[in-house]
């Protein structure tokens, strides 16, 4: 069962207007508009270069904060 993308809740699927519905929220999508939204919500993902970057910075901004 999906979980609405707003509020968490249940969606249940309406088969007369084909959308899905909140029980909670109210909120009304399509199949491709809940897919949409989830990948909209979804936090962005770090590459590993960004990853090397960032712990760089941290290991530099403690070594510093040592001296």
């Amino acid at each position: 069962m999906p979980y609405c993308p707003e509020c968490g809740g249940e969606m249940h699927y309406n088969v007369a207007t084909k959308h899905q519905i909140c029980k909670s929220c109210g909120l009304s999508v399509t199949q491709q508009e809940l897919m949409e939204l989830r990948e909209k919500n979804r936090p962005p993902e770090e590459t590993a270069e960004e990853i090397r970057e960032n712990r760089r910075k941290e290991y530099l901004k403690w070594y510093l904060s040592k001296k």
